[in-house]
């Protein structure tokens, strides 16, 4: 069963015939066997997908926006794996244009899930090298917004925090140093890692990126903090400004 998603409706497509197609405004006109609660009742959490689970948690969308709409939304335009991680409720509210009721109900779940994902022995990702990073990175490629990203590790390489920083075109005033090492100074990081995303497929480093890597590579001996790459990402490549 695969859905897409428009502006105006969702096409719900079965994949024994793909002939088979259903024009829906909300989830509430969907059969009951599709709908995201009864189907985690019924079948259990991994039938659903992402999109599915967070309009579980988010519970109602808003008037201009029906909430698989705008789960789905939020995944595609801020990427799975960064959105996970953000703290800042404000920050998704104003970056994803939604209440902050809706962002505070988000980053209180996946501060649950994280909490409990820390207790599990044999969680922690070491990435020693860019190659290992752009693996862990690589969903930024499929983002239509520019997005500035710090992977904090320790002084085994072990990733200890990963922080949206700014959305929006890389400037000196958007990528402030103290952004950037704000978090490795709480988590006290040894190392990082950063990485933005290109949504024009280029992979060439513009000036900007490049006087915004000096700047924090200096920033970093002061502080101790070695910055050990800067990743472009552009759909399924990457390269190193360093």
């Amino acid at each position: 069963m695969t859905y897409k998603i428009n502006e105006k409706s969702i096409v719900l497509t079965h994949g024994l015939n793909y002939n088979r197609q259903y024009k829906i405004s909300k989830i509430k006109d969907l059969p009951d066997s599709e709908k995201p609660r009864e189907k985690l009742l019924e079948s259990g959490p991994a039938t659903l997908s992402a999109a599915e689970l967070l309009a579980i948690v988010l519970g109602v969308g808003t008037k201009k926006e029906e909430v698989f709409s705008m789960s789905s939304r939020l995944l595609r335009e801020y990427g799975e794996k960064a959105i996970a991680q953000q703290k800042d409720p404000k920050m998704i509210a104003r970056e994803l244009k939604i209440p902050e009721l809706k962002a505070c109900q988000i980053v209180a779940c996946f501060e649950l899930g994280r909490r409990f994902f820390l207790k599990t022995p044999g969680g922690s990702i070491t990435i020693k090298n860019a190659a290992q990073a752009f693996a862990y990175l690589k969903d930024m490629g499929t983002l239509n917004k520019e997005q500035f990203r710090g992977l904090y590790l320790n002084s085994r390489y072990q990733l200890v925090h990963d922080e949206v920083i700014s959305l929006g075109t890389l400037t000196a005033s958007l990528v402030h140093p103290r952004e950037v090492f704000k978090p490795a100074l709480e988590y006290s990081a040894a190392a990082l890692i950063i990485a933005h995303n290109h949504p024009s497929g280029s992979l060439k480093a513009t000036t900007a990126d490049q006087e915004i890597t000096n700047q924090l590579i200096e920033a970093g001996k002061i502080l101790e903090i070695e910055v050990l790459d800067h990743l472009i990402i552009a759909k399924n490549k990457f390269t190193s400004i360093l």
